[in-house]
């Protein structure tokens, strides 16, 4: 390891376009954390992405660990998904009618997929998420929701809460705009904590439409749960009569075909997905038993619509990209490849005494500077993230690109071969070097 400090990447044109987009949008981004305010600089503007790499204005190259955030699970620009999307798009970009592509997809999934009947097609995960919610108190005719601290579930206004102060309580409006009549239907309870959620249907009983939480927290740090907890929710859901959504929008066809709920062996009542279905293009979609789907409309009277759901160009990118997941051993592949490229970094970590961890499941990992187990968001030392900060900048300069956020997750692709992730795995190493002092 050199131990030494990289010359600063040059940001001149991200810098300029960065100032011109300040006159255009709030912050100078369409998304908060694409501001780099947890960082330093300006934020990169990227310029094209191919395999596992991305290109920025200033023709900086990097190794990308963001893949937009995990639907890139092929990597950028995959050679099937961008056949399949320019098939669709000579056709026509959008019919707001149905297609055989919506067939062809929803086949895809659902003949792999143990755990819903039926889907439904949607633009966003934040869409999906909502959807559920609402079918969930349309099927249960209750109107509260547990959530738990630490997970996020989009912007819907019932859902974007923070825990207030008690073991059990209501949640507060974490933004501007959220009304306090929404926020009071849903119950903030800690992650890992069955007294909690005992203690929510011990206070309203016969209230609860349903519990929701991430498949594996992985939007606060990487909050990995046990088996056991799972079996829990999965369990006092059932005894209350409340339905149990499991929120598979980052895990769902990443950890598997049956995301995060085939990997605990459990059956949610919903299912939220997103991002990888769209193989980098908008798509969100819940699904259920036959019979809890049956509640939507046409069918139902819960009513949930969308000019642009199951547009073509992006139900052809799905197929273009699920297919291919599909292929003998690619998730344990997956999986091989991020324990070796994990394993190097904790050696490392561990060989020079330094206060650091990667968690991991799947192809999913995250740096934490600690040396404890950490499966809720109180458990994260906020300190860290001054470290993460210069961590990010010392990897920008090495050619390493990851989320400009320490609360963000890594990804990785099948495009990442064993050599670039040796390569990486080096310069991550180097850089904590410099960031943690060598011994």
């Amino acid at each position: 390891m050199s131990n030494t400090s990289y010359p600063t990447i040059s940001r001149e044109k991200s810098g300029k376009l960065f100032e011109k987009a300040k006159e255009y949008f709030p912050g100078g981004v369409n998304s908060p954390v694409r501001a780099f305010k947890s960082v330093y600089g300006s934020p990169l503007f990227i310029k094209k992405g191919d395999g596992c790499y991305l290109w920025d204005e200033d023709d900086n190259k990097f190794i990308d660990f963001c893949c937009s955030w995990g639907p890139l699970i092929l990597g950028h620009n995959n050679p099937d998904v961008k056949a399949h999307i320019i098939d669709a798009l000579e056709k026509g970009t959008s019919f707001g009618a149905p297609t055989s592509l919506e067939n062809d997809l929803a086949e895809l999934i659902l003949s792999h997929n143990s755990l819903i009947d039926k889907i439904r097609f949607v633009s966003s995960g934040t869409e999906a998420v909502m959807s559920a919610i609402r079918l969930a108190r349309g099927y249960t005719k209750r109107n509260k929701i547990v959530k738990f601290e630490g997970c996020y579930h989009g912007h819907a206004d019932s859902l974007l809460v923070k825990a207030g102060s008690g073991l059990v309580t209501f949640g507060e409006t974490s933004s501007a705009g959220v009304p306090e009549a929404f926020v009071a239907e849903t119950i903030v309870v800690p992650l890992n904590n069955r007294q909690a959620v005992e203690e929510a249907f011990q206070q309203f009983p016969n209230q609860i439409a349903a519990v929701i939480i991430e498949g594996v927290p992985a939007n606060n740090g990487l909050l990995i749960q046990d088996k056991e907890y799972m079996e829990f929710l999965r369990q006092i859901t059932r005894l209350n009569k409340t339905l149990l959504i499991v929120d598979e929008v980052i895990t769902g066809f990443r950890l598997g075909f049956e995301g995060a709920s085939g990997y605990y062996g459990i059956r949610p009542d919903i299912v939220t997905y997103g991002k990888i279905i769209g193989g980098g293009l908008p798509v969100g979609a819940y699904g259920a038993s036959a019979e809890i789907m049956g509640h939507i409309s046409p069918d139902g009277n819960v009513y949930q619509a969308g000019t642009l759901s199951g547009n073509p160009v992006a139900m052809a990118a799905g197929i273009g990209q699920l297919s291919q997941l599909l292929q003998p051993g690619f998730y344990e592949g997956m999986k091989a490849k991020t324990e070796k490229f994990v394993g190097a970094i904790r050696s490392h970590a561990t060989q020079k005494g330094y206060t650091f961890n990667v968690f991991t499941i799947g192809s999913i990992f995250w740096f934490a500077f600690t040396d404890v187990d950490i499966q809720k968001a109180e458990d994260i030392d906020p300190s860290g993230m001054n470290l993460f900060k210069e961590l990010h900048r010392q990897l920008l300069n090495r050619g390493i690109y990851f989320g400009p956020s320490g609360y963000e997750v890594g990804f990785i692709s099948a495009a990442h071969t064993p050599q670039v992730l040796e390569h990486a795995a080096e310069a991550i190493c180097d850089s904590l070097d410099v960031v943690l002092g060598s011994n």
